[in-house]
């Protein structure tokens, strides 16, 4: 049972970052028992059918963005489009990563591990999770998804979260409550159907809500061994797909010890941007187009520092806190369990067994 209030969130500040193309496919699939072809849905994409097969294809998120509006521009009458493609994704849908949520120990880890490797889905929505005492709130940031498109992509994410969620158990998770910050739509009972509570719209957030009570229940895949290796080959794949080139490898040596910075004072974004002769906005929406931000490779590096001096120097959490800039051990310990999915002390002591 939840007794503290945290919050969990992906590392990615937008959805413009690449991804498989397991989403497109689970649109084409859907089309096409609406009699729309692959080929008109994948018009002017410069996708074909064949590369919805390949299983380690990367596309970047706009050409999945086109696929949409053309689903949307042949499917424009039908009622609940977002919630119905978002009812076929799967845990399968996700490969590895979908594997390493279902072995999971409890939806708790799930939650948190599909939180760390969010870059390895399809959402464009970002769920910035509170837990909270009595309550589980996922707030559904969609700001920054363009309007025509919104409304689907918020419906296809939201009950996709909820299908996987409920997979993950092995049986249908009743959401708490629902708020939808868009009027309420003509399939609002078949929405109310599915999660098991009545919707609340034109609200001020998106977000659902479920019962603590389930995080902690064990998943009936769990399965210990089979999840460490799961998570393993995640962080191996989210490392070959964030090899730093341009403006993010730039960033990031600045923010490197080698290159003068101090990990306990690195310097601010406005900093770096001088010394590349850019304005701190341009430096922004350049990581931003690059699929990263400067808080982000922060993280990276103090991740890679905090590792290194767990493994290599005999300091204690205090220590290695202050060195890496944070008042005291606690605050390093949540982001290093946030980074890693380990407290500093477990990694440490993994790693001297070795």
């Amino acid at each position: 049972m939840v007794t503290v209030h945290t919050i969990e969130e992906p590392e990615v500040r937008s959805w413009d970052f690449p991804r498989g193309t397991a989403g497109v496919a689970v649109m084409a699939e859907y089309a096409a028992d609406r009699g729309v072809s692959t080929a008109a849905l994948l018009a002017g994409t410069g996708l074909d059918e064949a590369a919805l097969a390949e299983p380690d294809r990367q596309i970047p998120a706009r050409t999945e963005l086109a696929v949409v509006r053309n689903l949307l521009a042949a499917l424009d009458d039908e009622p609940g489009l977002g919630m119905g493609v978002g009812q076929r994704y799967r845990v399968s849908t996700f490969g590895i990563f979908g594997y390493a949520c279902v072995t999971s120990p409890n939806l708790r880890e799930a939650i948190s591990l599909a939180l760390r490797y969010y870059r390895l889905g399809f959402a464009f929505c970002r769920p910035v999770v509170e837990f909270r005492p009595g309550e589980v709130v996922a707030r559904i940031d969609h700001e920054l998804i363009p309007v025509d498109v919104r409304t689907f992509l918020v419906e296809r994410d939201v009950v996709a979260m909820h299908r996987v969620m409920s997979d993950l158990l092995g049986e249908r998770l009743n959401l708490s409550r629902a708020e939808f910050a868009y009027p309420e739509p003509p399939h609002a009972g078949r929405m109310a159907e599915l999660f098991g509570v009545r919707p609340r719209f034109d609200c001020d957030h998106t977000l659902f809500a479920i019962d603590p009570e389930v995080l902690d229940r064990p998943l009936p895949q769990a399965n210990q061994p089979t999840w460490q290796v799961c998570v393993a080959q995640c962080h191996e794949m989210i490392r070959r797909r964030t090899a730093r080139t341009g403006i993010a490898a730039e960033v990031r040596d600045r923010l490197l010890p080698g290159s003068g910075a101090n990990p306990g004072s690195p310097p601010t974004l406005e900093a770096v941007a001088h010394e590349l002769n850019m304005s701190a906005r341009t430096l922004r929406r350049r990581l931003d187009e690059s699929g990263t931000s400067y808080r982000a490779l922060l993280d990276e590096v103090r991740r890679a520092l905090a590792e290194e001096m767990l493994t290599a120097a005999p300091l204690s959490m205090d220590d290695i806190a202050i060195r890496l800039g944070y008042a005291e051990a606690t605050p390093f310990i949540h982001a290093f369990k946030r980074w890693t999915g380990h407290t500093p002390a477990a990694y440490r002591r993994a790693h001297q067994m070795r």
